[in-house]
């Protein structure tokens, strides 16, 4: 069944390090079955809090996401995103 792992960024703290997180990204995805459905695209709050952004992946299995976030590769450069923004980060099963 497919996963989703969903970013949301509430607030920027270093806008230098989420640069460095964003150049680095791309390495990390190399080998991996990631679908990069959303972005960072223009949205609109219906509902709660504000926030400054969202990304959302697609994975084949909970299994892959996992390996791919709590691998060592994401996780090197994981640690400019967390210095760089508060962020909200989790990963949903879908429905087929």
């Amino acid at each position: 069944m497919s996963a989703y792992i969903v970013f949301t960024r509430t607030k920027t703290l270093d806008q230098k390090e989420l640069e460095t997180y964003w150049a680095g990204i791309r390495a990390t995805i190399k080998g991996h079955a990631i679908e990069i459905l959303v972005a960072y695209g223009k949205h609109e709050i219906l509902e709660g809090d504000p926030i400054e952004g969202i990304v959302i992946a697609k994975f084949p299995t909970v299994e892959a996401a996992k390996d791919w976030y709590y691998g060592e590769e994401y996780q090197s450069i994981a640690k400019h995103r967390q210095k760089g923004a508060i962020y909200q980060g989790l990963i949903v099963v879908g429905v087929v």
